[in-house]
Parts: structure tokens; C-alpha cells; sequence
């Protein structure tokens, strides 16, 4: 019996806009930084038509700016750009919080809180060169999953592509060894609110991690 043929239904400058927003959000394509088209076109091996599409995609969400005949400039990530960016998440946050608990007994509370105490334990013993992305995608876990709450697929793109600028941001301002045990406590007081059903406690939790992290970043 032969084998069925598996017909690729993914656009071409799909892929390549997925390839640009990962090298961005990897550090690969950092803020602030210039290419030209032929530069893209070897840096992620698409067609120059398929890079051209997805530069497009990536300036609509602000992550790029194309500088016409001349090429792209990432995202530059500067205080009052990195500030909205960062409110804009601690809003979503706060209303998914809301919603979760509007629901009822908040579901996946253990995992996270597990996941954040194991984390918090590894940074107070002993730091080593891959801990602090480890510690993003931590970090990321309790963002994602109140994002989650919010129930909405227009407001998740809109999460997904604010995150997405925070990952770029977080390239030009990094997670330091530092600040991986205070941004775990703050995220575990987030998390025990939620696990009381305490969304005013759970507010305010959010609202000391966002200044808490523009103060680390020296804003």
C-alpha cells in the first residue's frame, strides 16, 4: 500500500513571517538593529517576496519599521514604547484574573505555583548560564495562563503580539540573575491570590510585579 503524499497548505510567506518573528523574539534580529532585504533573505532563507510580505505583517505589529528601498529596522525599545508594552500586558492580566476567578476555583494553580517555587529554589542555590531564559519561560507561564482567562481569540492576538514585543524588548533588557527570585515571589503572591479567590489581592499583585519590573529595567 503506498504511502499518501502530505501536501504542505502553508503559505510560503506564513513561514517566513513565523521564521522573522522568531529570530526576533531570540534575540537574532535585536531592537534597534538595521537589515536590508538580501540580509533577511540569507539570515532566514525565504524568497525575497516572502520576506517582503511578512516585514509587512511584522511593521503592522509594530515589531519592525520598514524604511522604504533601504530595508527594516527592529523595534526600538525604548522606555515609553517599553512602558506601553508593559501596561498594556499588566491590563490583560488583571482582566483575565478577573474572569478566571468570575468562574469559579482557578484551575492549574499547583502546576504554576510548582513550576515557579522549583525555579525560585535552582536561582537561590546556584546560577548557571542557562538559567535566565529558563526563568523567562517561567515567568511567561503565569502571563500566558491568565491571558488564557480572558476567553477572547480577538484579545488573545492581541496578547500574543504584545508578547512578542516584550520578547524583543526582553533581548535589550534581559532577566538578570538578580532579578529571577523577587520576580518569582511576585508572581507566587499573584498566584496564592488567585488560589484564595482574593482578585482584589490579585490586582494589586500585578500592579507591584509591573512597577516592580520597570524599576529593575530602570524605568
Amino acid at each position: 500500500m503506498s504511502t499518501p503524499i502530505k501536501i504542505e497548505t502553508q503559505p510560503q510567506y506564513d513561514k517566513a513571517f513565523d521564521a522573522l518573528v522568531q529570530a526576533l523574539c531570540r534575540g537574532k534580529l535585536r531592537s534597534g538593529t538595521y537589515f536590508t532585504m538580501p540580509a533577511l533573505v540569507e539570515e532566514l532563507g525565504f524568497p525575497i517576496a516572502a520576506i517582503r510580505e511578512a516585514t509587512k505583517r511584522a511593521e503592522q505589529q509594530a515589531l519592525l519599521k520598514i524604511l522604504p528601498k533601504r530595508g527594516i529596522t527592529v523595534m526600538d525599545a525604548s522606555p515609553a514604547f517599553t512602558r506601553h508594552c508593559m501596561d498594556m500586558r499588566a491590563m490583560m492580566d488583571k482582566e483575565g484574573a478577573r474572569r478566571l476567578l468570575a468562574r469559579g476555583p482557578v484551575p492549574g494553580l499547583a502546576a504554576l505555583r510548582d513550576r515557579h517555587q522549583a525555579m525560585m529554589a535552582r536561582a537561590e542555590q546556584n546560577m548557571t548560564p542557562l538559567l535566565p531564559p529558563e526563568a523567562i519561560d517561567v515567568d511567561l507561564s503565569l502571563h500566558d495562563a491568565l491571558a488564557n482567562g480572558l476567553e477572547n481569540p480577538l484579545l488573545l492576538q492581541c496578547y500574543s503580539e504584545n508578547r512578542n514585543r516584550i520578547a524583543v524588548i526582553q533581548h535589550s533588557r534581559p532577566m538578570l540573575q538578580d532579578r529571577i527570585v523577587p520576580a518569582m515571589r511576585e508572581h507566587l503572591t499573584i498566584i496564592d491570590a488567585l488560589d484564595a479567590g482574593d482578585i482584589q489581592g490579585a490586582v494589586a499583585a500585578i500592579d507591584v510585579h509591573l512597577v516592580q519590573t520597570l524599576r529593575w529595567w530602570g524605568l
